[in-house]
């Protein structure tokens, strides 16, 4: 589950832009209109497909690359098959599943297309056919503003247009992404498809073996990867889950290579990697390696303590939460090894050496130089800002996106925006933004439980009241009515005692309400919400301020660290912002310390070695007897005299790059991404080539469980997939 981007995670670094580590043969997360520039190392690495091929999204392999919206997945067949991660999958398996049937444990097999679950009303899967350069248009829309506000406003503005014209005739999702913190602009036409259905998950013996323990660590055994399915209307129009909606055709979809990969061999990975950091400001990287970190390592304890005790009382309220659990645990682990990452690396020295190595070029341009440098300084001033309401920002987003409270305000704010023209509205409220938002309130019901939301608002309600006076918002104080644990209690108790909106049938009933019905509302988290929307809008105005001065400042700035590294022969590529990216390298182990060598395969029968037959190392029964009978089928690698289970690279990935194919040289699908090495967590920020690598499912062990283990032949025949020998 490591992989998988995370916006809480983003949140808690939001507003960082970043400062750029050394690029080299493997590091680099490139957009397609890159690779001519990278052709050359393309080719010596082992590419056997032409470079240029890769930079045309409608032909293969690129065609076949998919979002989850927080993931990767690539079509497998002509029937619109997909395959992700497992953890990617994770919370459609857990919305279908009971305590009766839980499928993020049993696994799921459907026999026939009939038997294919929905994946939720939020499932979705995006196909990108365009991307388009509106740098010239952006920067036009801003040259004449007068301040942050307006300069924020009109790119909101133009940006909207250009969307709501991308989306004409709908079945599409167009998102304008910012490169090089606002240096260049791209926009993005993706075909949105809702009704996707879950094909078949191993069970959690294969599917999240090693569990939280063996998370991001080597070596895994791990076989993180699920089928779904990709659904559209009789005339191939993407629409929302219906019973007799069919299979989408994509126009490409990788070929399987069986052979898999072996020691040396060239990989490729394309994907939708979410956030990197490599070009912060040495102030913002401190910040987030003394404060936000550790910061988020103690709410995320905090959280998970409360969430575990009920789970462990209430096997229903396990399940509800089992979705969030995983994501807590992997992001608690993630900047755990993040700060260890840094202390080893000395990471704060490398990056105040790196800044000042730009800053001393930038000072010997003269007066060419000045711009930037004074936008660096103006930069360094607004960070200063935001880092002295740090506290309050933590907590007070805390309270606010609790479960209850989050689900009032979004409905108050929504009757807010109803009430103006489509193109004036806040992103997530426009109509493009309906489906998605009732589709959050629908699922709300899977994913609830009042009694640990309440706990947990009390939790940050209680970090709240120890804020000094001037840090507080005077909506909160106005509803506790005290300063004290007495002041909480009766709070929650009157929150949680006067609301309605856990009932689904209620909750629903609010959608189409305007602000003047809402006003009127008697139910106490309604009543909250609205007494909250002015202090929410009003620091809302001021982050979008503070966002329009950084559109002046961040692209000055980061245009000269692009100066700099070119002057020095370094090519340079944009962080990760979501957008499609690619990779590649090599299959290759790595040494973590002096004398210890770790191979680049794992093998079938050290997932008997480490069967326990307790949760995470229950290998299940079914996969034990074929690994003793030493059933391997013809999936077993010459090289290795067996089934090979992950591999490792040397490829540069991050979160959202979970699911995304790992393809050979002449681009068939020989794995798929799903973490990363201990060592290597602290990439997002700093690339140490030496110990960073990519860990994959390698596709003989995905195959050799939907044979030998859990059989799925109508699938294995549909990828085209050659039978096995026994």
């Amino acid at each position: 589950m490591t992989l998988r981007f995370h916006p809480l995670a983003a949140a808690l670094v939001a507003g960082l832009v970043f400062l750029p580590a050394r690029a080299g043969a493997v590091e680099g997360m490139w957009v397609p209109q890159q690779l001519p520039e990278i052709a050359g190392p393309l080719r010596e690495a082992g590419l056997t497909l032409p470079p240029e091929q890769l930079t045309d999204l409608t032909a293969h392999p690129m065609a076949a690359v998919v979002s989850l919206g927080g993931c990767t997945a690539s079509f497998v067949s002509p029937e619109g098959l997909v395959v992700t991660n497992h953890h990617c999958a994770y919370g459609s398996l857990q919305l279908n599943s009971t305590p009766e049937r839980d499928l993020t444990t049993e696994g799921f097999d459907a026999p026939t297309l009939a038997d294919e679950i929905s994946g939720g009303p939020n499932a979705r899967i995006y196909v990108t056919e365009s991307i388009t350069d509106v740098t010239d248009q952006v920067r036009a829309a801003q040259a004449d503003a007068r301040d942050g506000a307006a300069r924020q406003a009109a790119t909101e503005a133009l940006q909207k247009r250009m969307v709501a014209e991308c989306e004409q005739g709908g079945g599409y999702r167009c998102t304008v992404y910012a490169f090089f913190g606002g240096l260049e602009y791209r926009l993005f036409r993706q075909m949105e498809i809702k009704d996707v259905r879950v094909v078949y998950a191993p069970p959690a013996g294969i599917g999240a073996y090693g569990g939280d323990i063996d998370n991001w660590m080597w070596p895994r055994h791990t076989g993180d990867f699920t089928f779904l399915r990709a659904y559209v209307d009789k005339d191939g129009r993407p629409v929302p889950y219906a019973e007799d909606n069919v299979p989408y055709r994509p126009k490409h979809w990788l070929r399987i290579g069986e052979e898999g990969l072996e020691a040396g061999d060239f990989a490729m990975v394309a994907g939708y990697p979410g956030r990197t950091f490599r070009y912060a400001l040495a102030d913002e990287f401190e910040h987030t390696q003394g404060w936000t970190y550790p910061a988020g390592i103690e709410s995320y304890r905090a959280q998970l303590d409360i969430i575990e005790a009920a789970g462990r009382a209430d096997r229903d309220v396990e399940i509800k939460y089992a979705a969030q659990v995983k994501g807590l645990n992997n992001y608690l682990k993630n900047m755990t090894g993040q700060l260890e990452g840094f202390e080893k690396a000395d990471a704060m020295a490398a990056k105040r050496r790196d800044e000042a190595a730009v800053l001393d070029w930038l000072r010997g341009q003269g007066r060419q130089g000045r711009p930037a440098l004074q936008a660096y300084e103006r930069l360094r001033a607004a960070h200063a800002a935001e880092r002295a309401t740090r506290e309050r920002d933590l907590v007070v987003n805390g309270v606010l996106n609790t479960g209850l409270i989050s689900t009032a305000n979004r409905l108050v704010r929504a009757s807010i925006e109803k009430a103006k023209p489509d193109a004036e509205r806040a992103s997530g409220y426009q109509v493009r933004d309906a489906a998605a938002f009732r589709g959050n309130l629908e699922q709300m019901d899977r994913r609830y439980d009042a009694g640990v939301d309440r706990q947990l608002l009390a939790y940050w309600l209680g970090r709240y009241v120890q804020l000094p006076a001037d840090q507080r918002v005077p909506a909160i104080d106005a509803w506790l009515g005290g300063n004290d644990a007495a002041a909480v209690e009766r709070a929650l108790d009157g929150l949680y005692a006067g609301t309605r909106l856990g009932d689904r049938a209620i909750r629903l009933g609010w959608i189409d309400a305007d602000f003047e019905r809402i006003q009127t509302s008697g139910d106490a988290a309604l009543r909250l919400a609205v007494a909250l929307s002015p202090y929410l809008l009003e620091r809302e105005a001021q982050a979008k301020a503070a966002s329009g001065e950084d559109m002046r400042d961040r692209p000055l700035f980061l245009q000269a660290v692009i100066d700099y590294n070119r002057s020095e022969g370094r090519a340079v590529y944009p962080d990760a912002n979501s957008s499609l990216r690619i990779t590649f390298g090599n299959v290759t182990g790595y040494s973590p310390a002096p004398g210890v060598v770790h191979q680049p395969f794992t093998r079938l029968e050290e997932i008997a070695d480490k069967h326990t037959g307790q949760d995470p190392f229950d290998a299940g029964q079914a996969q034990l007897d074929a690994i003793a009978a030493g059933r391997h089928g013809n999936r077993a690698s010459a090289a290795q005299g067996t089934v090979p289970v992950n591999f490792l690279t040397d490829l540069d990935v991050t979160g959202g790059n979970s699911g995304s194919p790992t393809l050979n040289a002449n681009g068939e699908l020989v794995g798929l991404v799903f973490d990363m090495n201990w060592e290597s967590v602290a990439s997002n920020w700093v690339f140490n080539p030496e110990l960073t690598r990519t860990i994959h499912v390698d596709i003989r062990y995905l195959l050799w469980v939907m044979e030998q283990v859990q059989p799925a032949p109508r699938l294995l025949e549909e990828m085209g997939v050659r039978g096995s020998e026994e």
